[in-house]
């Protein structure tokens, strides 16, 4: 008896590659242009910009252009409740119409104010999803590493495809990234100031069992570059990657990490899933994320990476080892924090995460 043909994602994959390339534009835009009174505060204290809403609408009106006839269903971080409530945010509404309008009239070849304000809040809000176990489920981060867009360092613009809360189909947009070796010049300040130019700007993608690709994210249809880690054993050479920003992940703990490990190098601290892009292509070997108890860790943070790392043949899980759960809605539940590595070095990370005690945070 023949076998049941393996499901693909192709179409769903070149969808996403093509709205996550549309949206990465509208960021590069406003990232250069930013203005203090162009961003708000949300409740969680992390800064909200123009670029977030108009990114999350274009992926939406995107996506939806593309599959018209499929049920759309997306889990996204950002609403438009802050937009409606007050003259300022009305004010902020219109801003983000109006750049909306024109991306898609410059870059998808559709007429000038081809979608009115409330299109566009319409658009915002179709991110309620609560996701799930069943069923097709976009996840989207409109710009993950916020602070480092506002930073002017590292984001990415980040989407997936959950199929039965089996993510299925990933890809990252990121606009400041080198298409060579990261530095620890690429990190930093003022690494925004590179953006569209030659040899910056990388996309990545990977569809569950065909593997993981990165090219430039200026260029069309889907990136060639195949993605496969190596796996190097001298702790003495590995180097490993964590959060710029200190409240996002134990920078103290992670050093008691490496230091068990043997790892010598300095870390590699970038905003963003930029981070899974450059170890599924062999930048460093580990990724940190150890967030203060506090923190509840968000499905749209990790749902994209953690495809393409998977694909690039690297491994990630939570501390424990157990593996990310993206089927219970828009939260992850996990044991203290989340790690990725090339195979070997995360067996041994592992390992020394039983270790370590770990510190209060």
């Amino acid at each position: 008896m023949a076998s049941a043909p393996s499901i693909t994602y192709g179409h769903q994959l070149d969808c996403a590659i093509n709205a996550v390339r549309l949206a990465s534009k509208l960021c590069q835009r406003v990232q250069l242009m930013l203005k203090a009174s162009e961003k708000t505060d949300k409740s969680d204290d992390s800064p909200v910009t123009i670029a977030d809403y108009g990114a999350q609408a274009l992926v939406a009106w995107s996506l939806q252009k593309e599959m018209p006839n499929l049920p759309f269903s997306m889990v996204a971080e950002e609403d438009s409740d802050d937009l409606r409530k007050s003259e300022e945010g009305k004010g902020l509404a219109a801003k983000i119409t109006a750049l909306v309008n024109e991306t898609i009239s410059a870059e998808a070849n559709a007429g000038p104010n081809s979608l009115s304000q409330d299109d566009v809040l319409a658009l915002i809000d179709s991110g309620n999803s609560q996701g799930g176990s069943e069923g097709f489920h976009w996840v989207l981060d409109p710009i993950d590493g916020t602070r480092g867009f506002v930073g002017m360092r590292q984001y990415a613009v980040c989407l997936g495809l959950l199929h039965h809360g089996k993510v299925v189909v990933g890809v990252l947009g990121c606009p400041n990234l080198p298409q060579k070796r990261i530095e620890d010049a690429d990190g930093v300040a003022e690494s925004a100031s590179k953006a569209g130019t030659d040899g910056v700007g990388v996309i990545f993608a990977a569809e569950r069992n065909q593997g993981a690709f990165a090219g430039p994210l200026s260029g069309n249809g889907r990136p060639g570059e195949q993605l496969q880690l190596g796996d190097s054993q001298d702790f003495s050479q590995v180097r490993f990657m964590e959060s710029y920003e200190s409240k996002h992940s134990d920078h103290d703990f992670t050093a008691m990490l490496a230091a068990k490990l043997g790892v010598t190098q300095s870390p590699l601290r970038l905003d963003s899933q930029a981070k899974y892009g450059a170890l599924a292509r062999g930048d460093a070997a580990i990724n940190l994320r150890f967030p203060h108890k506090s923190y509840r860790e968000k499905i749209w943070d990790h749902v994209a990476g953690a495809l393409i790392v998977e694909e690039a043949g690297g491994k990630i899980s939570d501390a424990s080892g157990a593996p990310l759960d993206f089927g219970k809605g828009r939260w992850l539940d996990l044991d203290r924090g989340i790690v990725s590595a090339t195979p070997t070095v995360y067996k041994a990370l592992l390992q020394a995460i039983k270790e370590v005690e770990v510190q209060p945070r």
